[in-house]
């Protein structure tokens, strides 16, 4: 009986909070600064379209983001931050509060998965945006200086100070290095943290997917196709072991995957390699299952150098080695948490359904550390990422940015 009533008065506190949210939200939104914040952006699309095209024909990388990088630094200074670039590249803009012992963070990732040399100019197809990496991350870069302009135009004040930054490394080999980077900057200080990744509005990411990126490279001696066929070939070993891992069953729950998305090797077609390597995405809900999965994936690699070996003539060997290229931490936020009151409830106040999602984002890093924590969309919507044919349209683009600006503004707190 006893913890019947405790739940139910727990359930009640919960759901008058959540009212009291819903509240704070439509009284936020009459604000006059506010209001002033939403026109600007309702009145302000088609600049901020441009900037987001502006923005995405400058490439970027992994580990090659300066030039972006530098551009939106610029921007940031014309929207009043005072901005400076960190030790690795994260670009950061500050928005001081009333107190600055408290900090909520902003972030949209600088990088792409493209590499250099890959034509990101826009296309322009009717009310569609055609180009690598326009919604991911265009839009959120393009909604991260949105909403730092508008509180501006708006000339908004708040209780915690706001940090804009379009940080590094999130893609790929980056492994979280701009994210990781910040948190340890403002950990102290640091309150929430919105991350604002991709398009769509109809999610908000509270748990962080946790993945392994692992290396193995298979060496022998090499050689030359015709005189020396017969001794191990690493390519073949290493494609041995592909098949064998392939073959593992993964569970549907706790959803699990694997992918193979570099193999590399070789230097002639006519000359056995001396080294063939394959890069290995790992993810998994259960830390278990990744470990689980790393493991078979190095018998499997093994097994196919022995296989390699037994298979050919002579003396030749071949060695297997691993190495890790990167590790993302899982992590979720808390039920009772006010970043998730204050976006469900500016959700309902804006007649949004959305649903919770787990993903790999840039949230991951502060879930870890128990820091309250989200990945959204900008606004608009999206599709094809990490693909040639990425593409972004601005339908309910004002939507996400409402979105984001109600959101920060209930957890930073308005100051008169």
């Amino acid at each position: 009986m006893k913890l019947f009533l405790a739940s139910g008065i727990l359930l009640a506190m919960a759901t008058l909070s959540l009212r009291a949210a819903e509240l704070n939200v439509a009284a936020l939104a009459r604000d006059p600064n506010v209001a002033r914040s939403t026109e600007w952006l309702a009145h302000n699309l088609a600049w901020i379209t441009e900037l987001q095209i502006h923005l995405n024909e400058i490439p970027a990388p992994e580990f090659s983001e300066a030039a972006r990088g530098a551009a939106l630094r610029k921007i940031f200074e014309v929207s009043g931050l005072k901005t400076h670039v960190d030790s690795i590249g994260n670009v950061i803009g500050e928005r001081p509060g009333t107190h600055p012992d408290d900090v909520i963070l902003l972030a949209a990732h600088l990088d792409t998965v493209f590499p250099a040399g890959t034509d990101v100019k826009v296309k322009r197809n009717g009310s569609r945006l055609e180009a690598p990496g326009i919604a991911d991350n265009g839009a959120g870069l393009a909604a991260l200086v949105a909403i730092s302009r508008a509180l501006e135009e708006g000339q908004v004040r708040t209780g915690m100070t706001i940090i804009f930054a379009g940080d590094v490394g999130e893609e790929g080999e980056g492994n979280l290095r701009g994210i990781r980077a910040l948190v340890e900057t403002y950990r102290t200080r640091l309150r929430a943290v919105i991350a604002v990744d991709g398009a769509a509005t109809d999610y908000i990411t509270t748990q962080g997917l946790a993945s392994r990126r692992i290396e193995a490279v298979v060496t022998g001696p090499g050689g030359h196709s015709w005189s020396d066929f017969g001794a191990p070939n690493p390519i073949t070993a290493i494609s041995r072991g592909i098949v064998k891992f392939s073959a593992i069953t993964v569970p549907d729950s706790p959803r699990t995957s694997f992918n193979f998305g570099i193999i590399e090797g070789g230097t002639s077609v006519n000359s056995i390699p001396n080294r063939a390597a394959v890069k290995v995405d790992l993810r998994s809900e259960d830390d278990a299952q990744l470990t689980r999965l790393e493991a078979a994936l190095r018998e499997a690699i093994q097994s196919g150098v022995n296989e390699e070996m037994a298979a050919q003539r002579g003396a030749s060997q071949l060695e297997a080695t691993f190495s890790s290229l990167g590790v993302r931490p899982s992590g979720k936020l808390a039920e009772n948490s006010d970043l998730l009151a204050a976006i469900t409830s500016v959700d309902a106040f804006l007649s949004n359904p959305s649903r919770r999602e787990r993903s790999s984002t840039d949230a991951n890093v502060p879930l870890s550390l128990g820091i309250p924590a989200i990945a959204i969309g900008g606004g608009g919507l999206g599709g094809g990422s990490h693909s040639l044919d990425e593409w972004y349209e601005t339908t309910d683009r004002l939507l996400g940015l409402k979105r984001i600006l109600l959101t920060t503004l209930l957890i930073a707190r308005t100051a008169s």
